[in-house]
């Protein structure tokens, strides 16, 4: 029954999109243009509601090999991230949530293996800058929902290279709600997922990559590495920011898939540059599996990553100068 789980997903994802875009609350809820937005119409902000009960309705079917510190907090963050679409919830409350959704797996996982204090701590780090990351990157038609697409999709592969059939299909279902929102949500967008669908897939990005090392399916870096395209942009832009003194909070268009939307881009063709790159280095990643840490092959990419962002860089501060002028 397991090797259904991602064609459901896919169906009731698809499904609950197209109903909610002809229902009250995709009109009610909406995603208003503003000066730091890259839309230029009110879009439905609820996509994410179809995403997440997707993965939930795939996952039905090998409900008895789901963990209770992965899934509930899942609902919880779900949860509360619509009510903050709809409603509109402080920082300090929402951050709350994320913290104790993140002890929890952490927790959960302990007991599951054996882990120190400093791992521990660094894992619900990741986790919570995981959860918020993700939220952060949701900001272009088509970007996260392709990066849960592919980011997924190496999950599986990597647990069916590894025999794990179904934490193969755990992942799979992810990946496949993921495209099917992703008929909606590419350019142009007709929906967004909002809170509720970025909130819970950077949840799920840690919390799956978590669980696959514990099963040794992987070494501790095959995560970081597959959403290293997320995770690079997201942490160099706040660590700018912060050094700048600026409110890392704060709504803002510094992302470098921001920028690179705007140096006349757009939309469509950053989706595909940046598809290109999950998918090659989803590739390297599994090419390099089994290694304990793959020195070169991250170094490489490392390099890739501050090449392209230097680039960027350098084509922004010449747009700039030239709109000012």
């Amino acid at each position: 029954m397991s090797l259904y789980s991602p064609i459901l997903a896919a169906l009731v994802t698809m499904l609950l999109t197209f109903i909610i875009l002809h229902s009250k609350l995709g009109r009610g809820v909406q995603d208003i243009p503003n000066e730091r937005s890259l839309h230029q119409i009110p879009i439905p902000r609820t996509g994410g509601v179809a995403l997440i009960m997707g993965v939930l309705a795939g996952w039905l079917l090998i409900a008895n090999q789901l963990t209770w510190w992965v899934l509930l907090p899942l609902i919880a963050l779900f949860a509360v991230s619509l009510l903050d679409d709809i409603f509109g919830l402080s920082v300090h409350k929402r951050m709350f949530v994320h913290l104790v959704a993140s002890v929890v797996l952490v927790a959960g996982s302990a007991l599951a293996g054996n882990q120190g204090v400093v791992v521990a701590l660094a894992i619900l780090f990741l986790t919570v800058w995981m959860i918020n990351l993700y939220n952060f990157m949701d900001g272009s038609d088509g970007l996260a929902g392709g990066m849960a697409l592919f980011g997924f999709t190496f999950f599986g592969i990597a647990a069916l290279m590894n025999h794990n059939e179904t934490f193969a299909m755990l992942n799979f279902s992810i990946s496949a709600a993921a495209m099917g929102f992703l008929f909606s949500n590419f350019y142009p967008a007709k929906i967004f997922m909002g809170d509720a669908g970025s909130i819970p897939l950077g949840f799920l990005a840690a919390a799956m990559g978590l669980w696959g090392w514990q099963q040794m399916l992987w070494e501790w870096w095959f995560p970081i590495f597959v959403f290293s395209p997320f995770i690079v942009d997201a942490s160099i832009t706040l660590i700018k920011r912060a050094l700048r003194g600026v409110k890392i909070t704060e709504a803002h268009r510094e992302h470098y898939y921001q920028r690179a939307i705007q140096l006349v881009l757009g939309h469509r063709s950053v989706a595909l540059i940046e598809y290109v790159l999950m998918l090659a280095v989803g590739g390297s990643a599994l090419f390099v599996l089994r290694e304990e840490f793959p020195v070169v092959v991250i170094g490489v990419w490392c390099l890739i990553f501050a090449f392209l962002m230097s680039f960027i860089e350098m084509q922004w501060k010449h747009f700039v100068s030239v709109d000012y002028e």
